[in-house]
Order: structure tokens, then C-alpha cells, then sequence
């Protein structure tokens, strides 16, 4: 049996498994409305995790086939992915930020080999090693595309637009733009009281912008045909203080379990990372590539224990710490290195 929790005044949550994933499952919420059950994310696009939303759903007292919408966090597979299927089975509607949209269109429109160039060149720009590219280069050689077309992410047919209160009879959930885990991450205000009389201002679903034990991976915005600068990790911060003013009642992650004190989550998470930022400057008293800074970091376990491809996703975070340090005039690019190494000022 699926593990489903009724939070009271119509909203349940639905842990959906993510295969050999230390994550476990994604929280899927289901919130009820006078149009019909609204998902907040699906999961991931797997068998097993479609056959326990839809006994997920049974135990909640509905269907698949009686959805209404599906509002959609932030783009990863283990929140989008069965977004298209939920869509085939129903008819419901799926909404997301314009900014995922967009890199959900990217990724259907692309080229095969687009994705494999970028990413080649962005690594060996970081400092990576010829065994960390290889298996990249045969990958090109042979032609192999990034994804299979029969499992790219649905396209959304509606937009949630920052601060508007979404088109959900009954209800009163507002969008709150949070980017940094993606460019488009939204967490939800139900802006109702809290069915056990907590104090505070409603209740949050969250996604995986502020949750009670983890700090979500904060990387680069990756787009192979946008040049822009951006600053992940400070859009992430700014945005954690936005939803630490808010006074929410209780938090509804999409990982791990619901909780109390957003406010005082949100500080532990504010310190976590000024304290990492004061760790990588000073790791940088002696000049290193993006690719040497990840390599000395501390992580969750040792650098040569990380799978081939998480190394490139720590790489990614720590080239968003890296920025949001030269941004903040605390390190700098060393003038004629290449590839390219930075030193704290």
C-alpha cells in the first residue's frame, strides 16, 4: 500500500518512489477543489511509480481519471515526469513558470549532440580531466542523444504567474516565484487557515526550495544558446528571505516530511550557506579551477567515492558558489589561466 497522509481541509500527500534514488520518493500532493483534485507534481516517469499514485489517489477517495490540473513545481523528472501520462489518462491541465517551460521546450527541441558540444566545452573550460570528458566524446562519436524522444517531458498548457492567486475554484492558493534550485521553481501559498488552528499564515507547499532536513542542490542555469551571467545561489537565497517572511503555518515539502518553523528553517539554511561561501573563499587563497574547487570541497561522502555523473552536478554547485562570490567582489578570475582559475580577494 502506498504511503498517503490526509493533512485535513482537502489536502493529502502521496510518497511516489524515485528508482535508486537516496531521495526515496516525492511527496506528490493532491489538494482538492470545487472543479475537481488538483496534483501538485506527479513524480517520476517509472512503472512502479505510476501504479503507486494511482493507489495513491484510490486511497484518497479518487482516480487518475478524475483530475482536474496538475501544477508543477519546477521541472525534474522526479516532480514532471508522469505529468504527460496523468495528462493522457485525464485531460487535466498542466501548469508550470514560464521560466521551466522554457527549459521543458529546450529540451524537447533539441538537437541530438546539441546538449553533449555544450557540455563538453563547459567542462573542459572548468578544468575537468580528459577521463571525465571521454566517456563524453565516445558518447558524441556514437551518436547517442541526451534523451529518447518517447521520454521527453510534457510541454505545459498554462502558465502560474508569480503572485497571482491560481484559477482553483474554492481555494486560495497563490504562486511565489523561488528560483535557484531552477530558474522557474515556484512554491504555493494556500492562504487559508490552518485546519488544526495553527498559528500562522497558511500553509506552503514548498517543492524542494525549503525543506526539513536537506538543502537542495543549487546549480548553474544551463542553457547551451543563452550566454547571460546568471547568479543561481543568490536568486536561491533571495528567495529563501521572501518565503521566510511569509509566516506559514506549516511547510508540505516534496521530500522528506511535512513541518513547522519555516522561519527558523530558512535562517539555518541562510547560515549554511554564508558558511560554505567562507569555506570555498577560503579554499581559494591559492588559485584554483572551478574543477579543483569542487574536488576539495566537503560533500556527503569523499570526491572519489562521487558517481561520474554527480561529479559534474557538484560541479555545477560549485561554479554558483563561485559566481555568487565574484559577485559579492570576494574572489576573481587570475588573468591569463586557462582554463580559467579564481583566487579570493
Amino acid at each position: 500500500m502506498p504511503e498517503v497522509i490526509d493533512h485535513r481541509g482537502g489536502v493529502w500527500s502521496i510518497a511516489v518512489p524515485i528508482p535508486d534514488n537516496p531521495l526515496g520518493h516525492t511527496l506528490v500532493h493532491l489538494l482538492e477543489t470545487d472543479r475537481g483534485p488538483v496534483l501538485i507534481d506527479t513524480g517520476w516517469d517509472d512503472p512502479e511509480s505510476w501504479d503507486t499514485l494511482v493507489a495513491g489517489l484510490a486511497a484518497c477517495g479518487t482516480a487518475v481519471g478524475e483530475l482536474h490540473g496538475v501544477l508543477v513545481t519546477h521541472h525534474h523528472p522526479d516532480h514532471h515526469g508522469l505529468s504527460a501520462r496523468v495528462r493522457a489518462e485525464s485531460g487535466a491541465w498542466i501548469a508550470m513558470h514560464a521560466a521551466d517551460t522554457e527549459v521543458v521546450r529546450r529540451t524537447r527541441e533539441a538537437e541530438p549532440g546539441h546538449w553533449l558540444t555544450y557540455l563538453i566545452g563547459k567542462l573542459t573550460a572548468a578544468g575537468a580531466p580528459e577521463e571525465h570528458l571521454a566517456p563524453l566524446r565516445q558518447a558524441r562519436a556514437e551518436g547517442r542523444a541526451r534523451e529518447l524522444p518517447e521520454n521527453r517531458p510534457a510541454l505545459p498548457d498554462r502558465e502560474i504567474v508569480p503572485g497571482e492567486l491560481l484559477d482553483l475554484a474554492g481555494r486560495r492558493l497563490r504562486a511565489v516565484w523561488t528560483p535557484g534550485h531552477t530558474p522557474g521553481h515556484v512554491c504555493l501559498h494556500l492562504e487559508e487557515a490552518h485546519p488544526a488552528a495553527r498559528p500562522g499564515n497558511g500553509r506552503l507547499f514548498s517543492g524542494d526550495h525549503l525543506l526539513p532536513g536537506i538543502s537542495p542542490h543549487v546549480g548553474l542555469y544551463e542553457d547551451p544558446d543563452d550566454a547571460t551571467v546568471t547568479d543561481p545561489l543568490g536568486d536561491y537565497l533571495d528567495s529563501l528571505e521572501r518565503i521566510g517572511r511569509l509566516g506559514v503555518a506549516e511547510v508540505l515539502p516534496a521530500h522528506q516530511h511535512a513541518f513547522t518553523g519555516a522561519a527558523e528553517r530558512v535562517a539555518e539554511l541562510l547560515a549554511h550557506h554564508e558558511e560554505r561561501l567562507g569555506g570555498l573563499r577560503a579554499l581559494l587563497s591559492t588559485p584554483r579551477t572551478p574543477w579543483q574547487l569542487a574536488e576539495a570541497m566537503e560533500w556527503n561522502r569523499p570526491w572519489e567515492r562521487i558517481p561520474y555523473g554527480s561529479r559534474t552536478i557538484a560541479l555545477s554547485e560549485a561554479e554558483a558558489h563561485l559566481r555568487r562570490l565574484v559577485k559579492r567582489g570576494l574572489a576573481e578570475p587570475v588573468p591569463g589561466s586557462d582554463p580559467v582559475a579564481y583566487v579570493a580577494v
